[in-house]
């Protein structure tokens, strides 16, 4: 791959309007094109891109690439030479981003930029990957190299943003994930089972102009066989499909294993290359059935066949019965419901869950965490939250980094300790009171979290006076003392009570050390 076309066409796309926040705003597509874009629908973001004049040649360049590289609609020879002066058409050619037949230009590949804001700052990309079903109209080749989607950009919002030595990206694809990894770590080792994946990722690192990555072709572990980490990310191949003649295997999606077992594989396979102290972070499903599986609790079954006690916390974010689990991942493969294959593919998917006994299918959040030291206890966290998150323009990795840090801190505080803390309550926390009509006595309590998981938690007037005290003068224990007191029960059984709760508020960040 030659690095001068890349400079060139990194070049031209830096001289061109081509950038999320000039497609989203009302010069191109706007909100509601972009809304059907994220629908799976291309036709009113054409349309509104047609509709307009554009307002100058870096505008024009930006409507050419978007219809031929977003939209996946062929473009006239003239204009798409016209948005790629520095590279040119012989030079794209040469990259395999497009084909030229007479006066006609079709896209090869999807290149789309690409936008976010993290610890580090707001960073704006372009990344390449194979073109998808909307430009395709059809199904998708089975090894599809999958760019920019809901999965890679919740995986690396959840990215714990911690300065740290190695990184490895497991199952890298178009490498989203290496690239995000790389902002916080000296070294990236990132591996993949596709070496067409592998193209797609080295040239997107190149594109961007981000060094200290080291890609490399193999399965799973295979590639870092005796090596350690200190922080782990995989988007794995998790969606569970039939193992039968028929049935499509996508390479970026399924990990040639029957059920839910490539990601039990990945969880067990992390504790011997975690580093003391390392995180890995993944996304995963996990089946519920009539033959004794445990939905999201059995990630701590697949963690204690690891070389290592690790601790896990394991957040359900979706739980799908089978039914609605199969047209999901049928209709993602460029299917459409209605069509002969459909139906084939639907019956397959039925009848594999069926003869195993699998009702659903959860989908969700792993963390997991190398304690420092052998012998303290793991801590085993399991939790359903399938509500909108809070809001927070870095993503959930800072909230994830301070849960872990809290539950460090509270592993080794005794109930006496912890009574001696001086806590704070977060500055996103508010209470919420409901009365029946004409009645002083609340009848529910309950206290909200602006951000991270937003979370809402039955409260009482003790635990919601205790609450309210925590401003980081006086100790838990003497606020308990008072309002001992104050209510008129007993300290010791008023205490046995909120110093548990106290705990879960610490670790879910509504008081804070």
């Amino acid at each position: 791959m030659s690095s001068s076309l890349i400079a060139a066409l990194r070049s031209d796309l830096d001289h061109s309007l081509f950038t999320v926040s000039h497609l989203s705003g009302a010069g191109a597509w706007g909100a509601a094109g972009g809304a059907a874009l994220f629908r799976g629908e291309r036709i009113a973001a054409r349309r509104a891109l047609e509709s307009r004049s554009p307002a100058g040649e870096r505008e024009r360049a930006s409507d050419t690439l978007a219809r031929l590289f977003v939209l996946g609609y062929p473009q006239d020879r003239d204009d798409v030479e016209a948005a790629l002066p520095r590279l040119g058409l012989a030079g794209a050619f040469e990259l395999d981003l497009l084909d030229v037949d007479g006066d006609v230009v079709r896209p090869l590949v999807d290149l789309r930029p690409y936008s976010f804001v993290d610890s580090a700052g707001e960073a704006n990309w372009w990344i390449a990957s194979d073109l998808g079903e909307l430009a395709l109209q059809g199904p998708l080749r089975e090894d599809h190299v999958l760019g920019i989607g809901g999965a890679s950009t919740t995986l690396s919002g959840l990215m714990i943003p911690r300065r740290v030595d190695r990184v490895l990206d497991l199952g890298t694809g178009s490498g989203i994930q290496a690239l995000h990894a790389a902002r916080h770590a000296r070294e990236v080792v990132a591996t993949d089972i596709s070496e067409r994946a592998l193209a797609f990722a080295r040239l997107n690192a190149e594109l961007n102009l981000i060094d200290g990555i080291d890609f490399r072709l193999g399965s799973l572990f295979e590639p870092v066989r005796g090596e350690t980490f200190d922080h782990i990310v995989s988007n794995p191949p998790f969606v569970i499909t039939p193992r039968v003649e028929g049935v499509p295997a996508y390479e970026y999606r399924d990990g040639g294993m029957v059920g839910d077992a490539l990601v039990a594989t990945v969880v067990a396979g992390c504790a011997e290359h975690l580093a003391p102290g390392g995180v890995a972070q993944l996304l995963g499903n996990w089946e519920t059935g009539r033959d004794g599986r445990r939905g999201a609790y059995s990630v701590a079954d697949w963690v204690r066949r690891g070389a290592r006690p690790l601790d896990v916390w394991v957040v359900e974010r979706e739980v799908q019965d089978a039914p609605t689990y199969a047209e999901t991942w049928i209709r993602d493969g460029g299917t459409r419901p209605g069509s002969p294959d459909f139906e084939r593919l639907y019956e397959a998917w039925l009848d594999d869950f069926e003869a195993r006994g699998i009702t659903e299918v959860g989908f969700g959040y792993i963390t997991l965490r190398r304690p420092t030291s052998a012998d303290a206890a793991a801590v085993e966290r399991i939790e359903r939250l399938t509500g909108a998150l809070g809001g927070s323009e870095v993503g959930l990795g800072p909230h994830l980094a301070d849960t872990l840090d809290a539950l460090d801190r509270l592993r080794d505080l005794g109930d006496d300790q912890l009574a001696a803390q001086t806590l704070r309550v977060a500055g996103d926390v508010t209470e919420q009171r409901h009365y029946w009509p004409g009645n002083d006595d609340p009848t529910v309590i309950e206290l909200r979290q602006g951000g991270g998981f937003a979370r809402t938690v039955p409260s009482g007037t003790a635990l919601s006076g205790l609450v309210g005290a925590c401003d980081g003068e006086l100790s838990v224990g003497a606020i308990v003392g008072a309002l001992a007191e104050l209510l008129e029960v007993d300290e010791a059984d008023l205490r046995a009570e909120l110093l548990p709760q106290v705990r879960e508020l610490v670790t879910t960040g509504i008081l804070r050390f």
